[in-house]
Protein backbone atom coordinates (compact mmCIF):
# COMPACT_ATOMS: atom_id res chain seq x y z
CA UNK A 1 0.00 0.00 0.00
CA UNK A 2 2.58 2.19 0.54
CA UNK A 3 4.30 1.67 -2.39
CA UNK A 4 0.82 2.72 -4.22
CA UNK A 5 0.70 6.11 -2.44
CA UNK A 6 4.74 6.59 -3.32
CA UNK A 7 3.62 6.16 -6.72
CA UNK A 8 0.35 8.26 -6.40
CA UNK A 9 1.67 11.37 -4.70
CA UNK A 10 -1.23 13.96 -5.86
CA UNK A 11 -4.12 11.17 -4.47
CA UNK A 12 -1.92 10.88 -1.38
CA UNK A 13 -1.96 14.65 -0.80
CA UNK A 14 -5.86 15.07 -1.24
CA UNK A 15 -6.09 12.03 1.38
CA UNK A 16 -3.98 13.53 3.35
CA UNK A 17 -5.62 16.64 3.25
CA UNK A 18 -9.55 15.58 3.55
CA UNK A 19 -8.31 13.42 6.32
CA UNK A 20 -6.12 15.87 8.42
CA UNK A 21 -9.08 18.41 7.95
CA UNK A 22 -11.62 16.16 9.73
CA UNK A 23 -9.30 16.24 12.15
CA UNK A 24 -8.91 19.50 12.44
CA UNK A 25 -12.57 20.18 13.06
CA UNK A 26 -13.75 17.55 14.98
CA UNK A 27 -10.88 18.08 17.60
CA UNK A 28 -9.58 21.75 17.90
CA UNK A 29 -12.05 24.16 16.31
CA UNK A 30 -14.18 25.00 19.11
CA UNK A 31 -15.72 27.95 17.58
CA UNK A 32 -16.60 29.75 13.59
CA UNK A 33 -13.59 31.62 12.67
CA UNK A 34 -13.77 34.78 10.43
CA UNK A 35 -12.92 33.98 6.73
CA UNK A 36 -9.47 35.12 6.62
CA UNK A 37 -8.52 33.44 9.63
CA UNK A 38 -10.32 30.20 8.43
CA UNK A 39 -8.64 30.69 4.98
CA UNK A 40 -5.33 30.58 7.02
CA UNK A 41 -5.61 27.62 9.01
CA UNK A 42 -6.78 25.65 5.68
CA UNK A 43 -3.68 27.10 4.17
CA UNK A 44 -1.63 25.84 7.33
CA UNK A 45 -2.98 22.44 6.75
CA UNK A 46 -2.38 22.11 3.33
CA UNK A 47 1.37 22.75 3.86
CA UNK A 48 1.58 20.09 7.00
CA UNK A 49 -0.42 17.76 4.61
CA UNK A 50 2.60 18.59 1.83
CA UNK A 51 5.18 17.78 4.81
CA UNK A 52 3.51 14.52 5.87
CA UNK A 53 3.38 13.43 2.30
CA UNK A 54 7.15 13.97 2.08
CA UNK A 55 7.10 11.48 5.59
CA UNK A 56 4.21 9.07 3.60
CA UNK A 57 7.14 8.62 0.92
CA UNK A 58 9.67 8.02 2.54
CA UNK A 59 7.55 4.89 3.45
CA UNK A 60 6.17 6.53 6.87
CA UNK A 61 2.76 5.17 7.78
CA UNK A 62 0.75 8.31 7.89
CA UNK A 63 -2.46 7.57 5.60
CA UNK A 64 -2.70 4.29 7.72
CA UNK A 65 -2.48 6.13 10.63
CA UNK A 66 -4.28 9.15 9.94
CA UNK A 67 -6.99 6.97 9.13
CA UNK A 68 -7.03 5.24 12.09
CA UNK A 69 -7.32 8.30 13.70
CA UNK A 70 -10.79 9.25 12.25
CA UNK A 71 -12.23 5.49 12.44
CA UNK A 72 -11.58 5.91 16.11
CA UNK A 73 -13.29 9.41 16.51
CA UNK A 74 -16.14 7.99 14.51
CA UNK A 75 -16.37 5.14 16.30
CA UNK A 76 -16.53 7.91 19.39
CA UNK A 77 -19.62 9.54 17.51
CA UNK A 78 -21.49 6.35 17.16
CA UNK A 79 -21.17 5.47 20.93
CA UNK A 80 -21.82 8.96 22.16
CA UNK A 81 -25.16 8.76 19.41
CA UNK A 82 -26.39 5.40 21.57
CA UNK A 83 -25.63 6.87 24.92
CA UNK A 84 -27.92 10.49 24.07
CA UNK A 85 -30.29 7.55 22.38
CA UNK A 86 -30.59 5.65 25.28
CA UNK A 87 -30.75 8.01 27.67
CA UNK A 88 -33.67 10.00 26.05
CA UNK A 89 -35.83 6.53 26.38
Amino acid sequence: MTEWFGEHPWITFVLIFILITYVYNKVFRTRKLPVLKNAVIYLLLAFGSLMLLFFQIAGLPIVPSLTVAVVLMLMVRIRYFFQERSAKK
